[in-house]
């Protein structure tokens, strides 16, 4: 398979109420292209909303809430389940958007950009038969209840994960959806909504609105609103708490991280090495969990540094369809010339290029290609050590004692996630506990559906995944109930 040809998926109207509208107030122009990051060619076209559409997307959802909350938990969990059996259905087709939309490499976006959200609508309502709705007390009764009307804002680098993520708990415990998807990588999302409009919602519990800036704060914003959950940058996130906080909204926010990877001397570094820069370089490092700082003993630079080099010879850069290819493009030409400035940052301020660099990589004259680059002699100081980059690009940064290593893997403002690799299973459990982050990953620990995921400090608040995804959409009631015998 190639990537030489348009997928042609035009869109010209927003999902709202249970139907397929067209804009009343279009935002910036009447409707965007959206561009393949391989081949630089347009693959389709999307609606840009203003705010009348917003308005009208959270009024539907506002006026569809109290029939949802209503409806008996059973039949809202059977319709997650049949959007999951739908989105699996729909596997091949969906691949192929998602590939030629955001450039991860065919075989990998099957599993974690359709699979992986397919499978959260199914294990989301596994997970909400067992969630406490209601709880006794000695003297009272706990009520959990959906906060109401909920603004799922959602980044491209996982089109439909994300949005699964959001908006399958929300509907699980009975809230409705607005969902702004990215206009960068937007196709995805437009094909959900095809499958939630197929599978038989009531009107207006799930809506879609496309747009920029001016959609998202006017879903923000809305007075019908309860609360917002947004992923995305550090900087937009502290704008959505800004607004959000105007009407007292409830707000969930998942942020940007600058991950450690820590390696101690008596760790496997023919395993640690190579699971840390699949880690790094996951969806071409487009993920706010990645592992963008290792972190070794200095005793084993030279070491790490050749198994960084045979690693990456082993993970080819090309065209997304190709399967020799591991590695795709970024998703649009403004991440590729951000990533390519810390490149250069890094060169600047005196890091040592083991792999890779600020060239395109041979054979590649089109696309939105960075060759997987990777520094060594990191100093914990400069910019490539201190801001997230969110491409591949690694930084090795080198420690001359334990103690040394643990304090420049914990020197950041980030909180999302770590990693920690020695023999000494005790010592690793006791450092993920000193570690300020929402996830540690032990010997090279894989992803868990069921394990909450979320960040400490810059990194955001609230959770999501498994039964935990699920608390940040219900509001809590007491209920006191007076004594036997008394008034």
């Amino acid at each position: 398979m190639t990537s030489t040809a348009a997928v042609g998926t035009d869109y010209d109207r927003l999902y709202i109420g249970g139907e397929w509208v067209p804009p009343v107030e279009p935002g910036i122009g009447s409707s965007v292209a959206v561009h393949s990051p391989t081949t630089e060619l347009q693959i389709g076209r999307i609606p840009m909303a203003g705010k009348a559409d917003a308005d009208r997307a959270v009024r539907a959802a506002s006026a569809a809430f109290p029939d949802w909350m209503a409806t008996p938990l059973e039949e809202r969990l059977a319709a997650l389940e049949r959007i999951s059996a739908a989105l699996y259905a729909r596997m091949p087709a969906l691949t192929e958007l998602i590939t030629h939309d955001l450039g991860m490499p065919h075989d990998l976006c099957a599993l974690t950009q359709v699979a992986m959200p397919a499978e959260t609508f199914a294990i989301t309502a596994r997970m909400a038969r067992e969630f406490p709705f209601q709880e006794r007390l000695a003297q009272s009764i706990v009520w959990r209840e959906p906060v109401g009307v909920v603004g799922a804002i959602t980044p491209w680098n996982f089109p439909l994960a994300e949005i699964a993520s959001k908006a399958a708990a929300a509907l699980a415990v009975g809230c409705t959806v607005v969902v702004k998807p990215s206009d960068l990588v937007p196709l995805a999302a437009f094909a959900l909504a095809e499958v939630i409009d197929e599978c038989g919602l009531p009107p207006g519990v799930f809506n879609l609105v496309s747009g920029r800036g001016e959609a998202g704060e006017a879903i923000i914003c809305h007075p019908d609103l309860d609360m917002v959950s947004f992923t995305g940058s550090d900087g937009v996130g502290r704008r959505v708490a800004e607004l959000a906080a105007g009407g007292v909204k409830r707000v969930s926010l998942e942020l940007g991280g600058k991950s450690a990877n820590l390696l101690f001397p008596d760790a496997d570094f023919e395993k640690a090495v190579p699971d840390g820069i699949f880690k790094a370089f996951l969806n071409s490092g487009q993920v706010c969990s990645a592992l963008s700082r290792l972190v070794v003993p200095r005793e084993r630079l030279t070491e790490v540094e050749e198994l960084a080099r045979t690693t990456i010879a082993d993970c080819p850069v090309g065209d997304p369809f190709d399967p020799a290819s591991k590695l795709g493009p970024l998703a649009s030409a403004g991440q590729r010339d951000r990533v390519l400035r810390y490149v250069h940052s890094g060169l600047y301020e005196g890091a040592r290029l083991v792999v890779g660099g600020p060239d395109r990589p041979a054979g590649l004259d089109r696309g939105h290609f960075v060759a997987p680059t990777v520094f060594s002699d990191v100093r914990p100081e400069m910019t490539i050590a201190r801001e997230e980059i969110f491409g591949p690009v690694l930084a090795i940064l080198p420690y001359d004692s334990e103690e040394e290593g643990i304090a420049i893997a914990m020197d950041t403002s980030y909180g999302l996630a770590a990693s920690v690799w020695t023999a000494d299973t005790d010592r690793a459990l006791g450092l993920a506990r000193r570690f300020r982050v929402g996830q540690v990953e032990i010997n090279g620990g894989v992803f868990d559906p069921l394990a909450p995921f979320g960040g400490y400090r810059q990194s955001g608040y609230g959770r999501a995944g498994g039964k935990f995804g699920l608390e940040p959409f219900v509001e809590i009631k007491s209920l006191l109930v007076a004594p036997e015998g008394q008034p």
